[in-house]
């Protein structure tokens, strides 16, 4: 059985050396290992206040996600861990100094995706080290949360209960619909599906519970803020793809960040009404990688939207047309959303 668990989680991570399976393998279980019942830490009398009420919220949203949402009734989100850590993982991305196309790793399970995982952020920094060694752009990724596609039962984490109870309560909507449905080797499919799962179940949360609709102002600016990115890696594959020598690419690349800093400056003052939310991100090293993870959450979620719309806006027939969508051929898959 030891041996059974230690090969699948290594596909599931999409890991290929020894010391890459006894790490995710013994991160994995140190959290199952670490977990406890959240009833159990909410009646605890030494649970801090703050950390009480936070768990009633998700534990409410847990059974709204599987009595009102139709997502999956198992036991993921029913248990909690206090990390010793303020993030459970960290993600590595890179690409090639002049590309913005990822370094893809691929696994049976989960199928390709853009970056490594680490539970410990010593082991992101070395591959990262690694990866620029060999002439990649690298960037790191903090993770709050993650899904294991249902192979367990994934907790609560300490690292998800700093946000508002909003993201708190959509990020077990979204987590739960990727173990309902997942695409192999479409990423964007499957965040933009699980990103319209949890807006509009938290639409619905807030109806049920008599709360104001949600403030569009966060959402309006990601989206502004996104297409900006998305517009920059746009322009430097362009760029990239120019008969131009790579001295000349790599000037180029230097002043279209720098253009990208000013316009995020005059976006802030203006179209963003002085909102500062991005500015941790514009301040830290601008490359290729750092790109890398916009677009996903969003791309198709206008589209997954329309099918909710086209199932009377009933979670069960939206599922079920959903799930069909995703058995289709790729490019027959992506030419749907694109009419949709």
């Amino acid at each position: 059985m030891r041996l059974l668990l230690i090969a699948m989680l290594a596909l599931l991570t999409g890991c290929r050396t020894a010391g890459y399976y006894a790490h995710v393998t013994h991160g994995q279980m140190a959290l199952l290992a670490a977990r406890k019942p959240i009833d159990k830490v909410i009646s605890d009398p030494v649970t801090p206040d703050k950390v009480r009420k936070r768990l009633v919220t998700a534990r409410d949203a847990r059974q709204f996600a599987s009595e009102h949402l139709d997502l999956p009734a198992n036991r993921s989100y029913t248990y909690y861990v206090q990390l010793d850590r303020p993030w459970v993982a960290w993600n590595v991305f890179a690409t090639p100094e002049l590309s913005v196309d990822p370094v893809v790793h691929c696994f049976p399970f989960a199928g390709c995706v853009s970056y490594r995982g680490y539970f410990r952020r010593d082991l992101a920094d070395r591959e990262a080290a690694r990866q620029q060694a060999l002439g990649y752009d690298v960037s790191i990724g903090d993770v709050p949360a993650y899904s294991t596609l249902g192979w367990f039962a994934d907790p609560l984490l300490s690292s998800m209960l700093g946000w508002d109870d909003d993201d708190l309560v959509g990020t077990v909507f979204h987590e739960l619909a990727h173990q309902k449905i997942y695409v192999k080797n479409d990423s964007s499919f499957n965040e933009s599906y699980a990103n319209f799962v949890e807006q509009e179940g938290v639409r619905e949360w807030h109806a049920a519970k008599g709360l104001t609709s949600p403030d569009p102002k966060g959402d309006m600016l990601s989206r502004s803020f996104t297409q900006q990115v998305l517009g920059l890696r746009d322009g430097l594959k362009a760029m990239y793809a120019l008969p131009m020598s790579d001295e000349a690419k790599r000037v180029a690349k230097a002043e279209a960040f720098e253009v990208f800093r000013g316009q995020y400056l005059a976006w802030r003052a203006n179209d963003a009404g002085g909102d500062r939310r991005y500015d941790r991100w514009m301040a830290q090293p601008m490359n290729n990688a750092k790109l890398l993870p916009f677009g996903l959450y969003d791309q198709w979620t206008g589209a997954f939207a329309s099918l909710f719309e086209q199932s009377g806006r009933y979670w069960p027939a939206f599922f079920t047309t959903v799930e069909k969508l995703a058995k289709r051929p790729p490019a027959e898959r992506t030419q749907t959303l694109q009419s949709l």
